[in-house]
């Protein structure tokens, strides 16, 4: 992992003599990405930079790279898995110079041209400069695992492993994308067949698209696109059986482990409770992995945590549980830092505590400089494939809610057909007759394994980067290699619920390999599911804390008040506070980070790697996770205490109403706005024991008086204390006036 970024001339000029300075700029912005080296080029119409992470060959593999001839200069970030069965195809006399596993690019490019990455096996972002042909050429591995973004004019071109290293250039212009943001469909968390080009938030800001190599001629600028990768579709003439197709598996993902652990430094393993993960760190050679966990009440309340502890348990591996309970709330600045480093609106929970597990194994392992990761496996091999066949459903179900939202999508576009499927719910027209010019018509799963790629790119591999390299750390991810994937998109479409229905192709390759207990463990989640509501709190906390100082901030550039409703949003977190809910608060605090992303970048903040110190990161040691489960819950999540004899009542902003024409619905209302609505059939326990508490009675005696059990209540009642809608009387006297 490295950091790389230049500028080039692409009017037939050469470089001024202040380019050494920008370059210099660069370097510093990126320093948080290559603390091992740092090296500058200038010459002529192109500079360079580059920061390295030295994992393969530390002592020989500086950067830039020049051939032999002196004619190609090349720099990249990444890594070829590949490079020696590669170099030992090379020519008869090549001879490479350094160690380096990126060196063998520069002869590929000498002997194949634009076909010098077909065989190339890694991820990768590089930049090759052919002084003879005098072309520049940048390109990125198939999966844009590994970044590099540019903007242009007619004069120069300036380019870099992340946006903030472009915007040190003054000539860079330094906008938020807000149209473009807001209709982002991750963004916006609407699920949808979204294909093409990611988005990379700012305006004149572009990315190198994964699988591709950009050819640019410095004379006068003119650029072609050389696609050298793409997914491949379904082969329905395939004679592999599913035993097949899970032994293949099997194979390429123990090689694609093994390449992923080759390094002459450390690696560690993100180790969750999911299969993923255990399939990694059970086929990576050597053993002796630290491994390590988030534990925070998301993880500890949901099973993960203890499934990862086990899963270490289970195959002799050494485990942290890297603590981040309910308590721990990043300050402002804090997460302006992070927003920063991310350079994305997404950042949310799973980017706070990924890079937090970064932080703790490379402050307490300093030697660890690659992590492994069992990131995309859902996405590529059926993980997420339940859910959209929604509760109870079947493949079948999935498929059926496919069509429909490819439906959606296509008369969205096509909004004039949408009548004919009006009439009691039952169409009169094809679905390929909306949009006949749609790939996807004929094969919605296709489609939807695009839109995943997509995303993966968009979201996925874009935190893993910036997470581990704001730690001098690099992320690996096994299940992104180029083979495995095209081996399960060539799935025929018959077989695919045989093999991809809650990734049975992976459950079934890990037979022998993982211990039965770890090999079928249903499918968990990062911080989802049970506990959610503590990570959600933490959450409004962020942005109510400091009087809301993020919100208002994010609020203050012109552009964020023409495009957000600044009233609406105090409203909304107002809301969150009284009530934290699942639904809203990860997109309130997009829309706050994409504010601050544009005071930021307005006044650009600190380099990554002089950003201000945070909160050491701790381990909860823990040995019978059985035995010490109450312990652990204790130090993670943190609960009102619920006193049974204490005397309780609802807030004095707070009160009970109904509507007599719905008996069935009542309603908390707090400071005059409708927060909470309670079914007096479906909740009965529970407004019953909201109505008891009028600042007399003990807790024991209001659940006496309505027959109702405390464990029935319990984390109703905590959730109620937490925010404030329950309070403890200092002492017992006349029922409270509401």
């Amino acid at each position: 992992m490295c950091g790389i970024a230049g500028v080039a001339r692409i009017d037939g000029t050469a470089l001024p003599e202040e380019a050494g300075g920008l370059l210099e700029a660069f370097a510093r912005t990126l320093a948080h990405r290559g603390p091992d080296d740092r090296r500058l080029l200038c010459d002529g119409p192109v500079g360079m930079a580059f920061n390295r992470l030295s994992l393969v060959n530390p002592e020989d593999g500086a950067q830039p790279l020049v051939s032999s001839d002196g004619d190609l200069v090349l720099i990249a970030n990444g890594e070829v898995y590949n490079h020696r069965e590669l170099a030992a195809g090379l020519p008869a006399g090549t001879r490479l110079s350094t160690g380096s596993d990126c060196e063998v690019l520069l002869y590929l490019y000498q002997r194949d041209g634009l076909r010098f990455l077909d065989r190339v096996n890694g991820m990768f972002a590089f930049v090759l400069w052919d002084r003879a042909r005098g072309v520049l050429l940048m390109g990125r591995d198939r999966f844009g695992i590994k970044p590099l973004y540019y903007h242009r004019n007619d004069e120069r071109i300036v380019f870099g492993s992340e946006m903030k290293a472009l915007f040190a250039d003054g000539a860079t212009p330094r906008r938020v994308d807000w149209s473009r943001a807001l209709s982002e469909y991750d963004m916006n968390a609407t699920p949808g067949f979204v294909h093409g080009r990611i988005t990379t938030w700012f305006e004149d800001i572009r990315i190198v698209a994964p699988g591709t190599i950009l050819q640019i001629r410095l004379q006068d600028g003119a650029t072609s696109e050389h696609r050298y990768w793409e997914l491949p579709g379904p082969d329905a003439h395939s004679d592999m059986t599913d035993e097949d197709y899970v032994a293949e598996f099997r194979d390429l993902l123990a090689a694609s482990v093994a390449d992923c652990a080759t390094a002459d430094t450390e690696l560690g393993l993100f180790l969750s409770g999911g299969i993923d993960s255990a399939a990694v760190a059970a086929l990576a050679p050597g053993g002796g992995l630290q491994t390590f966990t988030a534990l925070t009440p998301g993880t500890a309340l949901n099973g993960d945590a203890r499934g990862g502890h086990r899963t270490a348990e289970l195959l002799g591996l050494t485990n942290h549980q890297v603590l981040i309970g309910s308590d721990r709330v990043p300050g402002p600045q804090e997460w302006r830092d992070l927003v920063w480093l991310a350079e994305t609106p997404m950042v949310g929970p799973e980017v706070f505590y990924k890079f937090e597990m970064h932080r703790f194994a490379r402050q307490n392992f300093p030697d660890i400089k690659g992590m492994l990761l069992g990131a995309a496996a859902d996405e590529i091999n059926g993980g997420y494939i339940p859910n959209f066949a929604g509760e109870g459903g079947d493949w079948d179900s999935f498929e059926a809610n496919l069509r429909d939202l490819h439906r959606r999508q296509a008369l969205e576009r096509n909004p004039r057909l949408g009548h004919w499927w009006e009439h009691e719910g039952v169409p009169l027209l094809n679905d390929a007759v909306i949009d006949p010019s749609s790939r996807y018509a004929d094969d919605h799963y296709a489609g939807y394994f695009a839109w995943q790629y997509r995303t993966l790119e968009q979201y996925n591999v874009w935190h893993e980067d910036r997470t581990a390299a704001g730690n001098g750390v690099e992320a690996r991810v096994p299940f992104l290699d180029h083979r495995l994937v095209e081996l399960v998109a060539r799935i025929p479409a018959d077989r695919r619920s045989a093999l991809l229905w809650d990734k049975r192709i992976v459950r079934e390759a890990m037979k022998g390999i993982l211990p039965e207990e770890i090999r079928t463990r249903p499918k968990g989640y990062f911080f989802y599911g049970e506990g959610a509501r503590h990570t959600n709190r933490v959450l409004t906390r962020i942005l109510a804390q400091d009087g809301a100082a993020l919100l208002e901030e994010a609020l203050s550039s012109d552009n964020a008040r023409r495009h957000l409703d600044a009233d609406g949003l105090r409203t909304t977190l107002d809301r969150l506070v009284h009530s934290p809910s699942t639904g809203s608060i990860e997109l309130l605090l997009r829309l706050v980070n994409l504010g601050l992303l544009e005071t930021m970048t307005a006044q650009l903040p600190a380099a990554p790697a002089l950003a201000a110190a945070r909160p050491v990161p701790v381990e909860l040691k823990i040995g019978d996770w059985e035995r010490e489960a109450p312990e652990i819950l204790a130090r993670v999540v943190s609960e009102p205490e619920i006193d049974r004899q204490a005397v309780y009542a609802l807030a004095d902003n707070a009160l009970l109403a109904t509507v007599p024409a719905q008996p069935d619905s009542w309603f908390v209302v707090v400071d005059g706005s409708f927060e909470y609505e309670i079914s007096a059939s479906e909740d009965a326990a529970w407004l019953a024991l909201l109505q008891s508490l009028d600042g007399t009675l003990t807790l024991a005696e209001a659940l006496a008086k309505t027959g109702g059990e405390l464990a029935d209540v319990a984390e109703l009642f905590q959730e109620a204390l937490a925010v404030g809608l329950i309070t403890v009387e200092s002492g017992a006297g006349e029922p409270a006036l509401r």
